[in-house]
């Protein structure tokens, strides 16, 4: 059964059975990068990936013209936002890359959901920091110190597992309506 099928008679069921499958909210999630002790974030953004489409105009036909897959490329860096605090991990390993030493790492964006069990994530290959921006200090604020860390890398991924794992607990949501 292709995927296409999969997606149509899992809808059906859940239909059926009058079972909801609610997104999840985009504000619990984790972020692990290796080798790394930097505490909780506030905001991930940057999770894109973008392939480009070539057009080809054959010739004789103008009712349309071919649109072919090309490059897949991810546009944005990551970038990463927390709460200043004394865990200097994310700042130290800005200041090794712009003094020349470059280590790359890997890292992984987990969703959490209401009980805080990661229901999905993403994993980014051999990112290394590029610009790191310091808090707004400004005297008539009580605004939490921000630090912001923006990644580049050389892919974002939805792991197998991941995947796997979503599709179970769609199904052993629909299950435990059934019993």
């Amino acid at each position: 059964m292709t995927i296409v099928g999969l997606n149509a008679g899992f809808a059906a069921a859940t239909g059926a059975l009058n079972a909801r499958l609610d997104p999840y909210t985009g504000f619990d999630f984790l972020v692990e990068i290796e080798g790394l002790l930097v505490g909780g974030f506030s905001e991930v953004t940057g999770l894109q990936v973008e392939t480009e489409v070539e057009e080809y105009a054959e010739g004789g036909r103008n009712d349309f013209v071919h649109r072919l897959p090309g490059r897949t490329r991810y546009p944005s860096n990551l970038v990463l936002r927390r709460g200043l605090t004394d865990i200097d991990a994310l700042w130290s390993w800005h200041r090794e890359v712009a003094l020349g030493r470059i280590e790359r790492r890997n890292g992984t964006i987990y969703l959490l959901d209401r009980q805080r069990v990661p229901a999905m994530w993403w994993d980014f290959q051999d990112a290394f920091p590029v610009k790191w921006s310091g808090p707004d200090l400004r005297s008539d604020s009580n605004t939490v110190a921000v630090e912001t860390v923006e990644l580049v890398h050389r892919g974002i991924s939805r792991p197998t597992e991941s995947i796997g794992l979503s599709r179970a607990r769609g199904v052993a949501s629909i299950a435990s309506r059934l019993f």
